[in-house]
């Protein structure tokens, strides 16, 4: 059986954008079309369908151009499974005794994923899982979206189909949940009733109408979204096509939220957090960001005294803002711990205003607030409040507050710029702060320790270093040599050589550890790799490792989720020792 050729070219969490056949050019992308017969390219539909309607069924998925060139020129593999025998979800506790066939291509149902033990099996890799009942799934709250996790991080390296499910009208949900192939059952369902499914939903269809088309339309849409790391809001505007889909976003939210090793810690160059709708606000990466800022962050050392309260604004970092420079003249002092009060994230701490996602959201701004968004930002401020000693705060945000803290408001319903009120702010400090102002290279280690807490397992590997150079790129060095660089356009660092074994023994970073029979060459990847920790996040810095000795440092491509069986690259080298 010929191996089915499949690189990651683009991914957002679980979404992935895959290249089919050659690694340079490929064939066709998913996520894409099962069809049974040729009314679509091969660039979209790279496999049909047959079954030969036995008992149990036997369903076959044949290549429609060599997906495996390096073994063959002509087109293939062909994959067969058995679906076996598969209950309706609601009896779950029941074993039917017969499970799907094994081998490139196996059918999981709710009832196998509750009682089938060969699934557990670490040799099972199969290209392609079908989830069977997928469609009785999507009925049942909360167990489609269930159901995709487990597979998806049971069987990271294979390509999920369900059956009858998938539409243009909710495709670019499902991929968002992981899903990898769609067919063209409810077309055809649809058209048979004079019907037609649009990325908006079903409608009447139109004389000489082309169905075919809105699914090109579709994909082409998705491909794109993923991307450019756009597929987030472009499921939750298709979520509006139906309650059900809201619903299975909300509980796909919680899933994620709960999970390790899914969200991305770095972004790549472009990439924007866009709350454009109030379901963005349940977005696990806001979810976390409030968590850490609620339960983990610790301020810079020696803002003890005084907590400044900003609004935001539209652009990022607010430090680069009109608005924030009129209110650093106003403050005119570096001791006071500035936070800018904000939605969706609730609080961001200046030190970490370059990093994802505070450094990178767009959200449209009315100037009013929800009730939940109040809610939010005081439980956040109560926190941080609770966990410091501040002894005044000043509150410059708009938003009302108090506490058993002195609490100065210096806005009084004028505009955050409004002169007046940029006179308040002024006196407020120079009345309170009482301590002296920190020199730039101290403002610069404090906001760079901050972020190490964030990023990395501690800051330890920041005692005792120098921070020189030039703005935005600072050069941090420790005894006169250089160990890392601020790298701006990521919102973290970027560390030479000679930090490696400072982080080593610091035990700052994540490590992995290869197979100790290989020469680390170049990437991490299944050929390499021996084990791995089970957090990594996209574009996290990690140790790499073999037995004891650490050999180097490397940048993760992919999330924890897909290490165990994803092919092509997981993580790029950085520095090799």
């Amino acid at each position: 059986m010929a191996g089915l050729g499949r690189t990651v070219l683009a991914r957002q969490r679980m979404a992935r954008l895959w290249g089919l056949g050659d690694r340079i050019n490929p064939i066709s992308k998913l996520p894409g079309l099962v069809i049974t017969d040729d009314e679509f390219d091969v660039s979209i539909a790279p496999f049909k369908t047959t079954s030969d309607g036995g008992i149990p069924r036997r369903v076959q998925l044949i290549s429609r151009a060599p997906f495996a060139p390096w073994e063959s020129t002509d087109n293939g593999p062909t994959l067969s499974a058995s679906i076996g025998l598969v209950l309706p979800p609601s009896l779950d506790e029941a074993d039917a005794g017969e499970v799907a066939s094994k081998g490139d291509m196996i059918s999981i149902s709710w009832q196998s994923l509750n009682h089938d033990p060969e699934l557990l099996d670490p040799n099972l890799k199969p290209h392609v899982v079908i989830l069977s009942d997928a469609l009785q799934l999507a009925n049942r709250p909360g167990r489609l979206v269930q159901a995709i996790h487990v597979i998806k991080n049971r069987f990271p390296g294979s390509l999920l189909w369900t059956p009858g499910l998938g539409g243009p009208d909710n495709c670019a949900v499902l991929a968002w949940f992981g899903v990898d192939l769609f067919d063209t059952t409810r077309t055809a369902q649809a058209q048979a009733h004079g019907a037609v499914l649009t990325w908006n939903g079903p409608r009447p269809a139109n004389a000489n109408e082309v169905a075919n088309s809105h699914w090109e339309s579709a994909i082409a849409e998705v491909h794109s979204a993923i991307s450019r790391n756009r597929l987030r809001e472009l499921a939750q505007s298709q979520s509006m096509n139906s309650p059900r889909l809201v619903e299975h976003l909300r509980r796909h939210d919680q899933i994620i939220h709960s999970s390790e090793g899914v969200l991305s810690q770095v972004v790549p160059r472009g990439t924007a957090l866009r709350i454009h709708s109030s379901e963005g606000h349940h977005d696990p990466v806001i979810v976390d960001w409030i968590d850490f800022i609620t339960n983990d962050y610790t301020k810079p050392n020696g803002l003890d005294e005084v907590l400044i309260l900003l609004p935001c604004s539209a652009r990022k970092p607010y430090s680069s803002s009109q608005s924030h420079k009129s209110f650093r003249r106003a403050i005119n002092h570096s001791s006071a711990h500035e936070v800018i009060v904000t939605s969706p994230l609730g609080l961001v701490p200046r030190d970490l205003e370059e990093v994802w996602p505070a450094g990178h959201y767009d959200i449209p701004v009315t100037g009013d607030w929800t009730k939940d968004e109040e809610s939010r930002v005081k439980d956040m401020l109560d926190s941080l409040i609770s966990r410091n000693n501040y002894r005044v705060i000043i509150n410059h945000s708009g938003l009302q507050y108090d506490s058993d803290v002195r609490v100065i408001d210096t806005r009084q319903g004028l505009s955050a710029t409004n002169y007046e009120a940029l006179d308040r702010l002024n006196k407020a400090v120079d009345e309170n702060i009482q301590v002296r102002k920190r020199s730039g290279e101290m403002i610069n280690l404090g906001n760079f320790k901050s972020v190490a807490r964030f990023h990395h397992l501690n800051d330890d590997w920041l005692n005792g270093v120098q921070v020189r150079g030039r703005f935005p790129r600072w050069k941090i060095l420790k005894d006169g040599e250089q160990i890392a660089m601020w790298s701006p356009e990521r919102g973290s660092f970027s560390v030479s050589k000679a930090c490696i074994p400072l982080m080593d023994s610091c035990n700052s970073l994540k490590r992995i550890y290869l197979k100790e029979d290989v020469k680390w060459k170049g990437d991490v990847n299944l050929v390499n790799l021996e084990s791995y920790n089970n957090s990594i996040r996209a574009g996290e810095d990690i140790l790499v490792m073999q037995g004891s000795q650490c050999v180097g440092s490397a940048r993760a491509s992919a999330p924890a989720w897909e290490w165990s069986a994803t092919p092509g690259r997981l993580a790029k080298m950085h520095q090799r020792l």
